[in-house]
């Protein structure tokens, strides 16, 4: 099994600096961050030297993340019911080339795979699709919602425009009676 990558060796509150540094660094200057973060460990006590490609590495999946966030979150922002389904097709599709990703970056390192990680990644496929699942049946009802409010608008018209013809036309009740219920299939 290959040695875990140095990064995972460092302490958390060591890595959320590392993280809040380079988020203010813009995501660059790579080698003074490496630096300044080889100088923690060293006071920290910890025989871990970190490298300027880890560094590297870490500063750009913690860009692409900030940047998947911004651009779901300026897709959700003006969302109708109609384009939601497109974005959960488009998440499938980032979440399924994000794994293959992942797998190669692990296999052309000789790494390995955290089981965590592919559980995460199971589970948020699993969320997705479950939301997706909810969304058309949520799209289902209001589709019929629409459709039933519209079917009883155009009832409640009609009766009102026979109502109007009652006196007019000369017709019985009981003629007018039947042209409601079977013609029209409206109830006095």
């Amino acid at each position: 099994m290959p040695a875990p990558a140095k990064l995972d060796l460092i302490p958390p509150e060591l890595r959320q600096w590392l993280a809040e540094e380079l988020a203010q660094r813009g995501f660059g200057d790579i080698v003074d961050v490496t630096e300044a973060l080889n100088f923690r460990l060293e006071e920290a006590g910890l025989e871990v030297s970190v490298g300027k490609s880890a560094v590297g590495r870490f500063s750009k999946a913690l860009k692409d993340q900030r940047e998947a966030f911004a651009m779901a979150e300026t897709l959700l922002s003006d969302l109708d019911i109609e384009a939601e389904g497109e974005l959960h097709r488009v998440l499938m599709q980032m979440i399924a080339t994000s794994a293959v990703h992942m797998m190669q970056s692990v296999r052309e390192e000789d790494g390995h795979l955290e089981p965590k990680d592919l559980m995460a990644l199971g589970r948020m496929l699993k969320d997705l699709m479950a939301s997706s699942g909810m969304r058309e049946k949520l799209l289902e009802d209001e589709r019929r919602r629409v459709a039933r409010e519209a079917r009883e608008a155009a009832q409640a018209e009609m009766a009102e425009n026979l109502e109007k013809l009652e006196g007019e036309q000369g017709l019985s009740p009981e003629m007018f009676a039947a042209i409601r219920s079977k013609v029209l299939g409206l109830k006095k």
